[in-house]
């Protein structure tokens, strides 16, 4: 995804139709909103009506929270990064995550919209559901969980400067990621994936640019 130009105002016009373009666009409180009770109502049925020990649900909770962290490197990898062949997917990997680096200042687009984000969801939760039965109401609230994270993260990331020096790497990772990179720095909530897969920039040698950095802050 090579632009002749990044644009830091703006936004990628993605379907011609008014109501369509409306459906790509959202707030991160909108998917909080949605999943927030999702999650707790899990939580609570695995708890109450499954009357699984809260040791195991805590345990089956964490784990889908660090499995978000290995699912976002691979669909972010190799969905969203995918080189395509024809006009047809070079058009949904755009609509899908090439209009963020286009347009990375456009806040309306850091979260997946409600339309596709309920039948991604749910789609991932059936599947969960038959491979692992019951305890997916442990494990998905933690998934979704590491999903709502995910995205406040990224929205945090390109907003503000990192508010602990811990998290600085995870900062420069992504932003070195948009400016200099992308095929590396596929970690957003994590850089863990990226170190132990080989993605990881080595921020030791990279030139800190702050001018470019703030060029994709809001």
């Amino acid at each position: 995804m090579k632009f002749e130009k990044i644009n830091n105002k703006g936004q990628a016009q993605l379907f011609k139709n008014q109501y369509l373009e409306m459906l790509t666009k959202t707030h991160p409180l909108v998917i909080w909103g949605m999943y927030l009770p999702v999650i707790v109502y899990f939580l609570y049925h695995a708890g109450a009506d499954l009357q699984y020990p809260i040791l195991r649900v805590g345990l089956t909770f964490f784990g889908g929270i660090f499995f978000w962290t290995f699912f976002e490197y691979l669909m972010h990898r190799f969905a969203f990064h995918a080189i395509a062949e024809s006009e047809r997917a070079q058009r949904f990997i755009y609509t899908m995550h090439g209009n963020h680096h286009h347009f990375p200042r456009d806040k309306e687009r850091l979260f997946m919209p409600p339309v596709p984000s309920l039948i991604i969801a749910s789609t991932v939760f059936f599947l969960m559901r038959l491979t692992m039965g019951a305890n997916v109401f442990a494990f998905f609230p933690g998934f979704m969980l590491g999903y709502l994270l995910y995205g406040s993260m990224h929205y945090a990331i390109h907003a503000w400067n990192p508010p602990f020096k811990w998290m600085k790497p995870l900062w420069r990772n992504h932003h070195l990621h948009h400016y200099k990179d992308e095929h590396k720095g596929y970690g957003v909530s994590s850089t863990l994936w990226d170190r132990v897969f080989g993605t990881m920039f080595d921020l030791r040698k990279e030139k800190e640019d702050k001018e470019k950095v703030k060029e994709l802050m809001y």
